[in-house]
């Protein structure tokens, strides 16, 4: 799209503002980077709305002028769809309220740029839970987890975003506000909408505020560190875990040795976690409404594991010092890769019965493809997401590892596919991954999703870098 005019510009400013909007390119550097630093993009204007009002002002004079919108939350996403290429950015960081916590209805409202870790504290604080829960908690804000449809550590017992989300409101690319903040478990009143918004990545509309899902605190959590041969008998113990505990089982993370050996090496504060060295770990946290029933139920589950010869090594946490170091070396997976280089950064997911499978196919196809890339592999086995990241091997030509990463990336994808698999469980497309998307997505589905955007977007104004 043409840069915005100067009308367009002035026009912005306006409908922001003062206070609501920067053209300083010192103060809008920072946001247009992302973690993994390989998107560096550039926008004439960084507009930062403090209301739902203000917010569609600036929609109807983007409807208005033709300009292009990309927004952003927290700016912790992996694929570069927060970030603007010469559309102007809007930021719901100012949108920070909690607008009611409702215990009653097991519910909440919060605006779009309150912070995850923000939302599970004004939870904590009615005696609720909100269980969404991942690395970037701290910094990735809910309009932006809502827009990719996040995940987290705990889908297996809660679900996706998109299972948390009772209700949202949005601004919609002609500006006007669609008011569905609902409370409701049951509307079964024609399409739902809400739905749409949910993992759009905000080529639908800017997600301004939005209505979560609550549930009970758990009495009793118990979590263990356990070591294993393969990534077959974590399947397994997952299985018998889920059966034993009649759905007990919140976080089931399993770790690749080498993966580990990065965070020791490169993550202070973190030591071994077992007094074996095996080739694979899980992360097994256990919850029960009952006081103690977490603590003994695990004991049983592992006591049994180890019968079963499905476990090697075991550590459970005596209190929460030692829950907190189990997590800290698999919360720090990612970050402890970036000292060994650059890495082809896969995010999928395959049927949890086929994850050991997809491991050791993939792995053997990478290794033949590129000989000494190291494979380091962890994720949420309960939901069948793995990220599969291939690493350059210790020494080697970085550039011309880097070089192979789209065609060794279509190795690791094409082997996910043909498991039935998804080549984005939780990041999203984005940049990163919207043309590659067309090779695994069917002709019925993109022409759909390009239908729905089309009557939604007409101009195409919001996001126009992402999704088809």
């Amino acid at each position: 799209m043409t840069p915005p005019s100067a009308a367009a510009i002035a026009a912005l400013k306006s409908a922001a503002g003062g206070g609501g909007w920067t053209d300083d390119p010192a103060e809008i550097a920072p946001w247009l980077t992302e973690w993994r630093n390989r998107w560096h993009g550039h926008t004439p204007l960084m507009l930062t709305p403090r209301s739902t009002d203000e917010t569609a002002r600036i929609v109807r004079v983007c409807a208005e002028h033709r300009v292009a919108i990309t927004p952003q939350g927290g700016d912790t996403g992996l694929v570069g769809g927060q970030i603007p290429y010469g559309e102007v950015l809007l930021s719901t960081r100012k949108l920070c309220a909690v607008r009611d916590v409702t215990p009653l209805d097991d519910a909440m409202t919060v605006e779009a740029g309150v912070t995850l870790l923000e939302a599970q504290q004004a939870a904590a604080a009615m005696d609720r839970l909100f269980p969404l829960s991942l690395a970037a908690e701290g910094t990735a804000t809910i309009g932006g987890v809502v827009s990719t449809n996040a995940g987290g550590t705990a889908v297996l017992r809660y679900g996706v975003m998109r299972d948390l989300v009772l209700g949202l409101e949005a601004v919609l690319p002609n500006g006007e506000v669609f008011h569905g903040l609902k409370r409701l478990r049951k509307d079964n009143t024609g399409y739902d909408l809400k739905q749409l918004l949910i993992g759009a990545e905000g080529t639908l509309g800017v997600v301004t505020a939005a209505t979560l899902k609550l549930f009970p605190v758990m009495r009793s959590r118990a979590t263990a560190m356990v070591g294993l041969d393969s990534a077959a008998s974590a399947v397994e113990l997952l299985a018998r875990a889920k059966g034993e505990t009649g759905g007990g089982v919140e976080a089931f993370e399993l770790m690749k040795r080498i993966g580990m050996e990065f965070v020791l090496k490169h993550i202070p504060g973190t030591r071994e976690p077992l007094d074996s060295v095996p080739p694979w770990y899980v992360l097994i946290e256990l919850v029960s409404g009952e006081p103690a029933a977490a603590e003994a139920g695990l004991e049983r589950l592992l006591g049994a594991a180890f019968d079963a010869g499905l476990i090697t090594d075991a550590a459970i946490a005596q209190n929460d010092a030692q829950r907190a170091a189990f997590w800290k070396v698999r919360e720090e997976q990612s970050a402890a890769q970036k000292p060994e280089g650059g890495g082809w950064k896969h995010d999928v997911s395959v049927p949890v019965s086929r994850i050991a499978e997809f491991l050791d196919e993939a792995t053997a196809a990478v290794e033949r493809f590129h000989p000494g890339a190291r494979v380091s592999a962890f994720g949420h086995v309960g939901d069948g997401n793995m990220h599969y990241d291939v690493l350059s091997a210790a020494g080697g030509d970085l550039s011309a590892f880097l070089a192979r990463w789209a065609e060794g990336s279509q190795i690791v994808h094409d082997i996910v596919a043909r498991y039935d698999g998804s080549i984005s469980a939780e990041h999203g497309l984005g940049r990163l991954k919207t043309d590659e998307a067309r090779r695994y997505k069917s002709r019925v589905e993109i022409a759909t999703m390009q239908a729905v955007r089309a009557a939604i977007d007409p101009h195409r104004i919001m996001n126009p870098g992402v999704l088809f």
